[in-house]
């Protein structure tokens, strides 16, 4: 370990004491301080890598359940809540239904390598968009929406997108961790997260947020209501996500000639096999399923998936063995985005993430501000706050009825108070930052296509452009269209 990663693992546990050992006040209980005091701390690692991401993961666990376990039951404060049901709570995400859906798409992507058949999709399309990067990226782009329009799942998306630009960087003989797969992959993913904001089915904690201001205010969206509000704001981010990926990843286009005609690789890998032919079934089993979760049939994402996935291990007529699988998994990827998951939802149950939004609410006045600076500093903290989240899902059921709760203590208000609701819902989906922020994010960073300060370079300008769009919208457009 060098001096700055050193030095970034002893500020760490430093935040981590000095928040623990404050004075604890009388709205927060105990063990949501600890929580606050943790978040900090895994923050803080994230940020500067100072451990591996698997490592932090094992921190994040150990941490919790001590100091979150030797703090008072909230409803018997007379007695601890006890190390035991505190590791219950620490570990509470490796039992989620998206942890599953991230295996799920890590041994699709896998599937794809082995049979080779994302080789073949990727020389397709190269065939189709041409192999200039700027043009690469541009289908990169279009593909993401594409995906987004059918599948509602951000993690399944990128399950087909990851092998495919995998492919595209091995037909051009380079390494998994070449700038043009860097350039590709954090262009996918955040692609991803720009059409979570664009499409209301495109991400489950769209979903969730709908729920909540159904039960509250008993309306609804409508699918074309969404659109019309918020993929305006999808286009043009996916403009500045192609000037901000191709600005700040170069690549060297004579590395990219003379690497022999698309077509006559695409000729060369020769007649399809008949496992590249059952993955093509079990891929368009699975788009078609994810693509009419709740329209034609009961079974969600997740479980489709899974079903998928026992075919594919059946001897003989399946795809691969687990003996070939299990040495492709990136086992560490789910060990984090679960101790993620974790990290929200101990923060749901111990207060943390409620005393924190409301009382930075309380202190800056926030109802007494205009309309637009209002949502600017909502969204601000928005931002913020999902530093901490692996789960946009999590941080939905977190902040959402928070905002719901201040619309509504507001009373009569000049502004249309579930629009406010439903712009902080886009925020939600802001994963841009760190690779931790967004499943769809981890899935391909466990790739090793790309660093962490790579993605934060992409991440920062465009969540800057993002969040003074979305205060535009807000003084314009939204007000417009009756939005706001």
């Amino acid at each position: 370990m060098n001096k700055k990663k050193s030095f970034a693992l002893i500020a760490a546990f430093v935040v981590l004491v000095i928040i623990v050992l404050l004075p604890n006040p009388e709205s927060l209980p105990v063990a949501g301080q600890r929580a606050l005091a943790v978040l900090a701390f895994a923050v803080i690692l994230w940020v500067t890598e100072a451990v591996s991401y698997p490592v932090s993961a094992i921190f994040i666990v150990a941490l919790l359940t001590v100091l979150v376990g030797l703090a008072p039951d909230m409803e018997n404060p007379a007695e601890l809540l006890g190390t035991k049901d505190a590791l219950v709570m620490s570990i509470g995400g490796f039992s989620s239904t998206a942890l599953l859906l991230v295996a799920g798409a890590l041994v699709l992507a896998t599937a794809m390598e082995l049979t080779g058949l994302h080789k073949r999709i990727a020389l397709y399309i190269m065939s189709k968009v041409g192999t200039a990067p700027g043009r690469l990226v541009i289908g990169t782009i279009l593909v993401s929406f594409v995906l987004a329009l059918f599948v509602p799942s951000a993690t399944a998306r990128a399950g087909t997108l990851v092998p495919i630009l995998l492919g595209m960087t091995a037909a051009f003989g380079l390494a998994k961790d070449s700038k043009l797969s860097a350039l590709l992959m954090i262009t996918a993913v955040q692609s991803i997260s720009i059409w979570n904001i664009g499409i209301k089915t495109a991400a489950a904690q769209n979903m969730v947020a709908l729920g909540f201001m159904e039960s509250e205010f008993g309306i609804d969206f409508s699918w074309g209501a969404w659109f019309l509000y918020a993929a305006p704001w999808a286009i043009i981010m996916s403009v500045v996500l192609y000037f901000v990926m191709t600005r700040l990843i170069k690549i060297d286009e004579s590395n990219l000639e003379g690497k022999g005609d698309i077509k006559e690789q695409l000729k060369a890998l020769g007649a399809m096999t008949i496992k590249e032919k059952r993955l093509i079934i079990v891929s368009l089993f699975l788009l078609f399923f994810w693509s009419t979760e709740g329209i034609i049939h009961p079974f969600d994402s997740t479980t489709v998936t899974i079903i998928a996935l026992a075919y594919m291990f059946i001897p003989k007529i399946g795809i691969f063995s687990w003996a070939e699988v299990q040495p492709k998994i990136a086992w560490g990827t789910l060990i984090v985005f679960a101790t993620g998951i974790s990290m929200g939802q101990v923060l749901l149950a111990t207060n943390g993430a409620s005393w924190l939004s409301e009382k930075s609410f309380e202190a800056i006045g926030l109802t007494t501000m205009p309309l637009v600076m209002m949502i600017a500093v909502l969204a601000l903290f928005n931002i913020l706050i999902h530093l901490g989240f692996a789960s946009a899902t999590s941080l939905a059921s977190a902040f959402i009825p928070i905002v719901i709760a201040l619309v509504v203590g507001m009373g009569e208000t000049a502004f249309n108070g579930p629009g406010l609701v439903l712009i902080m819902q886009f925020v939600i989906s802001f994963g841009f930052l760190l690779p931790i922020n967004a499943p769809q994010n981890m899935l391909a960073y466990g790739t090793g296509a790309f660093t962490t300060k790579q993605f934060l370079k992409s991440g920062i300008p465009i969540t800057i452009i993002g969040y003074l769009l979305i205060i535009l919208f807000s003084a314009t457009y939204w007000q417009w269209i009756g939005l706001l």
